[in-house]
């Protein structure tokens, strides 16, 4: 699969990705659009099957795909190959986006509050820091960049309630307004740890545009927490772009 099938691939199954990709330099872009593809692939392994085994087999694929000394069979490995090759100490970061999918395998509640913020980590936060990496990030920027991603990670998880409650799931261990204020709390209070530190993004800053919605959404949670369940918790499309442009202007967010 090329680069530019890894491009449609995000463009239909992640479209606020895609245009915070569309919104980066080029040459970012093309080392952007196979680890997103990657990770839409392993988000989407877990749903597309009932049976548990099957979505097990799905996971491993990619987890031995990390492990292989040339591309699987398979459209987006080529190009995800090709990421881990020129990117040391990728693949580790890519078992651990790998490892917290199997917790959707389960459909089980989360154990407690501890096992959800680390999934938020592991599926959000570690998936950012692997983008900083391929474009080059400092080391030093990694508690900047895996704050953002914690903080945008959470708006997007906090978006997704209704659809996993509609599924029959109990996707937050407590969903009371108060909790859901201290959560969002939590989210801005990571997403300030960003801001604190995205001088030292460098080169890398492209990365941090997949962030660009966190604040006003997590704004919007701590506000009205009943947004979360009411699956209102959105932003117009106007203030959408806007603030994309002005994050890829700036640099702020």
């Amino acid at each position: 699969m090329t680069v530019e099938a890894c491009a449609d691939l995000v463009r239909r199954g992640d479209p606020d990705r895609f245009a915070a990709v569309m919104a980066a330099p080029p040459a970012a872009r093309l080392r952007l659009w196979p680890l997103y593809a990657f990770n839409l692939e392993v988000a989407r392994a877990p749903w597309v099957t009932e049976q548990p085994l099957i979505a097990e087999m799905r996971l491993q694929f990619w987890r031995d795909m990390l492990e292989a000394p040339a591309p699987r069979a398979h459209e987006v490995a080529g190009p995800t190959h090709a990421l881990l090759r020129d990117t040391p100490g990728l693949a580790p970061l890519l078992d651990r986006v790998i490892e917290a999918r199997r917790h959707d395998i389960s459909r089980e509640p989360f154990a407690s509050e501890a096992g959800f913020e680390a999934y938020i980590e592991d599926t959000a936060a570690t998936l950012m820091w692997a983008a900083a990496r391929v474009l080059g990030a400092d080391a030093r920027a990694e508690p900047a960049f895996r704050a953002l991603g914690w903080a945008m990670g959470l708006a997007s998880y906090l978006r997704a309630v209704p659809a996993l409650a509609a599924r029959n799931l109990q996707p937050l261990t407590d969903s009371d307004p108060a909790a859901l204020r201290a959560l969002a709390a939590e989210g801005l209070r990571r997403l300030a740890l960003a801001r604190a530190g995205r001088a030292m993004f460098g080169a890398a800053a492209p990365a941090a545009l997949a962030g660009w919605m966190a604040g006003p959404l997590l704004a919007q949670a701590f506000d009205n927490p009943t947004r979360v369940a009411e699956g209102t918790l959105a932003l117009s499309e106007f203030r959408k772009r806007g603030g994309l442009l002005w994050m890829a202007a700036t640099g702020r967010f």
